[in-house]
């Protein structure tokens, strides 16, 4: 049995994919993507849509919305960890002396 989380279909789902088929980013590339972040109007809806599903009273579609949030973020994440991982293994060794 997997553990891997099963996530559906979305556009954040699938455009993951097809960033994920991707073996290698250019340094410019991960620079760029280690600049994105959510606007704080955006972390304010998302700290309201959270405490409205903590006391359970979220409608349909701020579950559906709180769910596109959170995929984008998870996408965010994973690209971002790829992009630091990148420009890791790019310092190059200190001089030996």
């Amino acid at each position: 049995m997997s553990s891997q989380v099963v996530i559906p279909n979305t556009e954040a789902a699938i455009l993951g994919c097809l960033m994920q088929a991707r073996d290698s980013m250019s340094r410019d590339v991960a620079e760029y993507l280690l600049s994105i972040d959510f606007d704080p109007s955006d972390r304010d809806r998302m700290n309201v849509l959270a405490e409205r599903a903590r006391e359970g009273n979220l409608t349909p579609e701020e579950a559906a919305e709180l769910d596109s949030y959170l995929h984008v973020g998870s996408l965010l994440s994973i690209l971002q960890s790829k992009a630091r991982r990148l420009l890791k293994s790019e310092v190059p060794a200190a001089p030996h002396q």
